[in-house]
């Protein structure tokens, strides 16, 4: 395996883990669960939830693998703090979404080759990334994984 095969495998079996492990315990939840702060005063662990699928929706056009299938996750989740939207999705429906876009994510990962995976990503345009060569779809990828383990560990905290 080369090189640049090594870097991207070892990534997206480490976002295929974080996954795995955020789907294992979103899952196992019960609405009571879900409806615990991961602190007192702070964001719910449906919130958590509903956030990490909006952000992981948002990825599908970043990285050019289609359009998002869950904008309207953006203001329960991404533009207001947890409580302040007038809706907010169900437990269900948050689960169907995020299994949908981690699904999607995942296809389309696996149609990316380690070169694919240096190219730009679509937030930034060809001067800039002349320029900043390090703004590509690996970054991305880095990331969002980043993201995800360190709210994985908020909610696993908050569990216990």
């Amino acid at each position: 395996m080369a090189n640049e095969q090594l870097f991207s495998s070892g990534a997206l079996n480490l976002w295929d883990t974080n996954i795995d492990r955020a789907d294992k315990l979103f899952s196992g939840l019960t609405p009571d669960q879900l409806a615990k702060e991961i602190a007192p005063g702070k964001n719910r662990l449906i919130y958590l939830w509903g956030h990490l699928t909006a952000v992981h929706d948002r990825m599908l056009p970043l990285l050019g693998l289609g359009p998002r299938l869950h904008p309207e996750f953006d203001d329960p989740f991404l533009s207001s703090p947890d409580k302040a939207a007038p809706h907010t999705p169900s437990a269900e429906e948050i689960k169907e979404a995020w299994n949908e876009v981690n699904g999607k994510l995942r296809a389309g990962f696996a149609t990316l080759s380690p070169s694919d995976w240096l190219q730009k990503h679509a937030s930034v345009s060809e001067e800039d990334f002349a320029k900043e060569p390090l703004r590509n779809r690996f970054a991305i990828l880095l990331s969002r994984t980043n993201h995800l383990s360190y709210h994985l560990g908020q909610a696993i905290l908050a569990t216990k």
